[in-house]
């Protein structure tokens, strides 16, 4: 009786400790659940999930970011309607050594130093790449020498640089200037690197240039760029994009040995170089060549006659030391190679020296 009595007893505690037990747990439940709920709602007021990143994958002349597209590129003002780099020069007046200069070119004939496809292994042009300004990908650049060239890091932009690593290098950094070039067209800034590598996750050049596209501030006087002249590059290429709207509205850049360049350089230009060239008969670094307004462009396909078009009304301007009369532009897939070629029949002579400053 006695024992039984006590467990008895005992199960009735014990009943009452688990009614208790569970009343407690269904409290702290309904409890968290409100808290949960609370939560959830204070997110939903305060904070927008940050948006999927929509990748565009363009032909070989590099790739994009975000939703920015090679197109937007072109849809930006490259430096004010005034820049030099945006002024009509097919009406300016002829340099006073145009003959001389011109007889020392007369025998050089235009080479497309771009196009589709593959020499040597390597892209053909100096690719780019287009971003919209995104703060994941902005980072400080390491400037070096190395077995091709010197440190300018003194006369670089400190940074730090939209860069993505993904950019893409010129000749895929296998020899040559390896530039690498992105345009930001959310902050229209434009960032060039010179003699450039990707060591791991660090990015690494001889130079490096930021560009204000909004205003024309250019190089300080005196100082490099990822180009020899002190020019940024992007302006000056010729971009199959471009075609797409019918038009280049831009010098294209172009390149001479230095027996051809004399060391001293003109507006836009800011840096001279270690050039042979005498003073009569060469041309200064940034200096402007025009096609002569009557060469017959009629026979050309509708592509080449865009490029000679703007060869009359912009022109060509000398950016650097390289193959003489090179012409500059951005590798991709839907260039006709066989088209560009036949812009060999252009010879200097069809070309006059301009002077426009």
């Amino acid at each position: 009786m006695s024992n039984l009595s006590i467990t008895s007893s005992h199960l009735i505690r014990r009943m009452k400790l688990i009614k208790t037990y569970n009343q407690l747990n269904f409290g702290l439940i309904i409890l968290l659940a409100s808290l949960a709920v609370s939560c959830k709602k204070s997110t939903k007021a305060t904070e927008t999930p940050d948006p999927i990143p929509v990748v565009v994958q363009p032909p070989s002349t590099g790739t994009t970011t975000c939703s920015a597209t090679l197109a937007d590129a072109e849809n930006l003002q490259l430096f004010p309607a005034d820049n030099p780099w945006n002024l009509d020069i097919s009406k300016a007046a002829v340099d006073v050594n145009n003959t001389e200069i011109i007889k020392k070119l007369s025998g050089y004939t235009i080479k497309n130093d771009f196009g589709s496809g593959l020499w040597d292994g390597k892209t053909i042009g100096i690719p780019y790449m287009v971003v919209c300004g995104e703060n994941k990908d902005f980072v400080n650049v390491v400037f070096r020498k190395n077995s091709y060239d010197d440190n300018y890091g003194s006369e670089s932009d400190k940074g730090p640089y939209n860069l993505p690593l993904t950019a893409p290098i010129e000749g895929e950094g296998k020899d040559g200037d390896s530039h690498v070039i992105v345009v930001d067209v959310k902050n229209k800034k434009l960032y060039e690197l010179y003699n450039a590598s990707l060591n791991t996750k660090q990015w690494e050049a001889s130079c490096g240039a930021i560009f204000d596209l909004t205003t024309n501030t250019m190089r300080t006087e005196g100082f490099t760029s990822a180009d020899a002249a002190g020019l940024p590059i992007f302006p000056g290429l010729i971009r199959y994009e471009e075609l797409l709207k019918g038009v280049i509205d831009h010098p294209i850049r172009f390149t001479l040995e230095k027996d051809n360049i004399q060391p001293a350089y003109v507006y836009p230009a800011r840096h001279k170089v270690n050039s042979t060239g005498a003073t009569a008969n060469t041309l200064k670094m940034g200096s402007r060549i025009r096609l002569k307004a009557d060469f017959d462009i009629s026979s050309y396909s509708k592509n080449n006659q865009i490029i000679l078009t703007a060869m009359k009304k912009y022109g060509l301007i000398l950016a650097d030391i390289g193959s003489n009369f090179y012409i500059s532009g951005a590798p991709d897939s839907r260039w006709d190679n066989d088209d560009l070629v036949k812009l060999k029949n252009l010879k200097g002579s069809n070309f006059e020296v301009v002077n426009f400053h």
